[in-house]
């Protein structure tokens, strides 16, 4: 079913996660889009909506804790000299209006607001696409389009003083177990290994047993992120395996990224979800036939 509030991705007639357009959330989580549930086409969940480690991590999609000194992360903001600080400074992504909706994926604008001024306009692309029987893609591109008179820059806590924690852009929360998952790229192992560090490609794999409330039980499962354009492989990998499981790509790892009045700033992220624990092969062999040239 959909609707204008939510609509249902479907991969080969299985509904593998619901798109929310208008969540009720708190101001103080910085209310936006996501997708959640996510799950593998038999059905395990590799999602979770505010879990109560960190109530705003909201399933997969777009989040960045600094634009231009708004906060459209959630939670408290890093300051520097200073360190995590409850600030009103949070924005909102809010939904104008869907240019494509079919039941394998959408186009959507949004518009990032904050202190009642819009700083930033998005075109939002997702696609849904069978890669095997038991795996498939979500294919993720976001375009923001600075539309003021002036620069606005995107920072993380990494760039205002907190190093390795170069979080902001596209995030993905994956569900808590009694394990925490094994992380790998193709030549890497390990959180510390491939946290901050780029990579063509990233997995992270869990074996069932959530121990979160809310966490649908299911079986073993991987999902392996890739950068799908050669600007988005330039953005390092934000990585947390053993405190929470949720993987990003930074947008300001070191520095803060300028977007000039008009310019555009644009990544593509294709996440292969897997039922199934792969090994780097058979990660590598999805990721080929998942990101088109």
């Amino acid at each position: 079913m959909t609707t204008d509030e939510s609509l249902v991705l479907r991969v080969a007639g299985r509904p593998v996660g619901r798109y929310l357009t208008r969540p009720e959330v708190p101001e103080r989580l910085s209310p936006r889009p996501y997708l959640h549930p996510v799950t593998t086409l038999s059905g395990t969940a590799v999602t979770e909506l505010s879990p109560a480690d960190h109530l705003h991590h909201l399933g997969v999609g777009v989040a960045v804790p600094d634009v231009e000194g708004h906060n459209f992360w959630g939670g408290r903001t890093y300051v520097r000299d200073q360190g995590p600080t409850e600030l009103d400074n949070h924005g909102s992504q809010r939904h104008t209006a869907f240019q494509l909706r079919d039941p394998d994926g959408f186009v959507e604008e949004l518009r990032w607001v904050a202190s009642g001024d819009e700083l930033l306009r998005e075109r939002r692309t997702v696609a849904a696409t069978e890669l095997t029987d038991s795996a498939w893609a979500l294919d993720f591109t976001f375009s923001l389009t600075n539309i003021t008179e002036a620069p606005v820059s995107i920072g993380s806590p990494a760039t205002n003083g907190r190093p390795g924690a170069a979080y902001g852009g596209f995030f993905w929360r994956a569900r808590k177990e009694a394990a925490a998952p094994r992380v790998f790229t193709a030549d890497a192992e390990g959180e510390s290994e491939v946290h901050g560090r780029r990579a063509d490609w990233l997995a992270l794999a869990g074996w069932g047993s959530p121990r979160s409330s809310g966490a649908e039980s299911g079986g073993e499962w991987t999902l392996v992120f890739a950068g799908a354009t050669v600007t988005t492989r330039r953005d390092p990998w934000f990585v947390r395996a053993d405190e929470y499981p949720g993987v990003g790509s930074s947008l300001a790892h070191t520095e803060r990224l300028p977007i000039e009045p008009g310019e555009t700033a644009v990544r593509r992220v294709v996440t292969v979800v897997a039922d199934g624990t792969l090994d780097r092969g058979e990660a590598a062999a999805l990721v080929r036939k998942a990101v088109s040239p």
